[in-house]
């Protein structure tokens, strides 16, 4: 009467034994796939089960459709997480920095992405529409060449936006992505610069540079280079350099604080002890607009440099800001009779656009 039961226990057991999960590391076959990207400063973090196509029909077989519309995974397996390590828009609304649960409802050739603070699922079964999602925007799909198995692409990258795409099959979800990089640089560096960048001139200049060059926080950027060549507490890790003192004079002419120009012109020229230095030094001058006082530096370097192409260049280009035509051309031929080959066409181009009347520095 006990062999029956027993028989049965047994095979429950070996079922049981059977079913368990364990930590064994072995070929999937929708391997885990993750991938981090930089926007700016901000890392995508992207964490998903990639299928194959199989000769399948995924988007009318695999992607849920038809009837009451039901999210889908985009993925397989757990759940396709995204990561944001800043706040983003996604297709213009905002999202605040963090993991969320990636899904997709499919309906009539458009597709509603879901993103879920309720982020650690497997799959999208027990997904709650209605209190799980942080943000829901709707995409138009598109074609794409056919990948076999399921990816996201990251695409039309600028400075501050890029398109993530669900590529599989033929078909593409894309969503725009974009950072206000200003914003997230700037409160990143006044950061950083607390830690042990603070201890260095290089780290200081950099981030005064960026702002500058990105017109942004441009009065902290101006006590930034300041630190970088004035040092910290008592003067610790000061450093004079003709990068950072080329930063400052840059950030004069932006402020408008021409007060402290010629201090920092004559810092920087002491500073000079070859060519290229001299170069960088006028040519800034001129470009800020400084014209006087890139003409006089030039002229004074020259004597140091007397046959420095890019001097003479720069004393030509000092006349034509300064409205003496003729001075300029002179200055201009001299660059061209000592600059090595490669650079006279160009410079040919510049005698003929300060003959015309047109020469602007490029930009």
């Amino acid at each position: 009467m006990r062999t029956p039961v027993f028989i049965l226990l047994i095979a429950f057991m070996s079922q049981n034994l059977t079913a368990q999960f364990h930590t064994l590391n072995m070929p999937q076959g929708s391997p885990r796939v993750q991938e981090t990207q930089r926007l700016g400063i901000t890392e995508i973090t992207l964490d998903y089960g990639s299928p194959a196509l199989r000769n399948r029909d995924v988007w009318n077989d695999v992607v849920p459709q038809g009837g009451d519309p039901i999210a889908w995974r985009a993925g397989a397996n757990m759940a396709t997480t995204i990561e944001f390590s800043t706040d983003v828009r996604i297709e213009g609304e905002p999202l605040k920095a963090g993991k969320y649960g990636f899904h997709i409802i499919p309906e009539n050739d458009t597709y509603t992405l879901l993103f879920a603070h309720n982020f650690d699922q497997w799959g999208s079964y027990y997904l709650d529409t209605e209190k799980d999602i942080t943000l829901k925007v709707t995409v138009n799909p598109e074609p794409c060449a056919i990948s076999e198995r399921l990816d996201f692409e990251f695409l039309n990258r600028t400075e501050n936006s890029l398109v993530i795409g669900l590529e599989w099959g033929e078909k593409r979800i894309p969503f725009k992505i974009e950072v206000d990089l200003n914003k997230t640089v700037v409160e990143s560096l006044r950061s950083e610069l607390r830690g042990i960048n603070t201890y260095h001139w290089q780290a200081w200049n950099d981030a005064a540079r960026w702002c500058l060059d990105h017109n942004t926080n441009i009065e902290q950027a101006y006590e930034w280079v300041n630190r970088s060549i004035n040092g910290g507490y008592n003067g610790f890790a000061a450093h004079r350099d003709i990068r950072n003192l080329v930063t400052k004079i840059n950030l004069i002419a932006k402020l408008g604080k021409t007060g402290d120009l010629q201090p920092t012109i004559d810092e920087a020229q002491s500073l000079v002890i070859q060519d290229w230095e001299a170069n960088y030094l006028t040519q800034t001058l001129l470009r800020d607009g400084f014209y006087e006082q890139g003409l006089k530096l030039t002229n004074q370097n020259l004597k140091t440099f007397p046959k420095a192409w890019f001097l003479h260049l720069n004393k030509g280009l000092g006349h034509y800001f300064l409205g003496d035509k003729k001075k300029a051309l002179s200055g201009a031929n001299k660059a061209l009779t000592l600059a090595p080959v490669p650079r006279k066409s160009r410079i040919k181009e510049i005698i003929s656009e300060i003959n015309a009347g047109n020469y602007q520095f490029p930009q």
